[in-house]
């Protein structure tokens, strides 16, 4: 389970994070993921929670903001989204997916935190 040391290194970034804004006590981390970055959420919850454990993040929130699948269809000339993450078409002309704009994301977004 690859999300247990996706959650350690999203503990120690926002620890990190935390100790250069004045040791401030990290209420919840702001994470955006998307459906192509092969992260599992609720095994990433899971895992959070328990890797929290123990830490100085102990008992905050992960907070997950799900980021479509984007790409830009070629023939529409505009983004577009696919008609589903296994049929990487789009979704108005049906033309093959181009290149893929969003659906990637594994990234810290924001942090609440408490002095």
């Amino acid at each position: 389970m690859h999300e247990l040391s996706i959650a350690l290194s999203i503990i120690e970034g926002a620890q990190e994070e935390a100790v250069r804004q004045g040791n401030a006590h990290v209420e919840a981390v702001h994470l955006r993921l998307g459906p192509l970055s092969g992260v599992v959420r609720e095994a990433l919850m899971f895992s959070y929670n328990l890797a929290c454990e123990g830490t100085p993040l102990e008992g905050s929130r992960l907070v997950i903001d799900e980021v479509p699948v984007t790409f830009f269809c070629v023939r529409c000339g505009e983004e577009r989204s696919p008609v589903s993450i296994m049929r990487m078409c789009c979704s108005v002309c049906d033309m093959p997916a181009g290149e893929i704009l969003t659906g990637f994301e594994l990234e810290i977004a924001a942090l609440e935190l408490a002095t």
